[in-house]
């Protein structure tokens, strides 16, 4: 697995100042995708434990109020393990930061069951579609997107839409 880029404090992915790590590797390859960079599966860096350690280190500051893991893809399945591996690292270390994550796969429809969602706090889930393209719209980029309350959605099994 291979991660693009690191983002020390990034205003843009989530609420707060943040950490932000782009995984490398997504082979939806949307129209007009803002991150094209990060679709190649070779491109990037290593993801290593040490690239774990790394983030961690940058999210122990207090001004960081949380992470954000997007992409590429981070639930690819080349990438899901590695994912998985940094949310639950995160929520150890952090219970009461919050973790936001962002795919192009729907939570219903193939996340709910994975290990992964046990540590999100929200996901943005499905594929930025160009046509349906909303600049207005709060941390996703379509209208077709979902900002999911993920520990909601689990408790009451079914998608539950943050409201803010």
């Amino acid at each position: 697995m291979r991660y693009n880029k690191i983002r020390k404090m990034d205003i843009a992915n989530g609420p707060g100042i943040r950490v932000s790590i782009f995984m490398q590797g997504c082979s939806f390859n949307c129209k007009n995708c803002f991150n094209k960079e990060t679709h190649d599966f070779q491109g990037g860096q290593e993801f290593t434990a040490e690239t774990i350690e790394d983030v961690l280190k940058l999210c122990d500051n207090e001004n960081i109020e949380g992470l954000s893991i997007l992409g590429g893809e981070p639930m690819h399945p080349s990438n899901i393990e590695g994912t998985t591996k940094l949310a639950k690292a995160f929520k150890e270390k952090y219970p009461n930061k919050s973790l936001w994550a962002w795919s192009g796969f729907k939570f219903d429809e193939y996340l709910k069951d994975k290990e992964v969602v046990k540590y999100l706090d929200v996901l943005v889930d499905g594929q930025y579609v160009d046509e349906k393209r909303n600049p207005t719209l709060k941390w996703k980029g379509s209208e077709n997107q979902r900002v999911i309350n993920v520990q909601e959605s689990l408790k009451e099994n079914k998608v539950v839409i943050r409201r803010d």
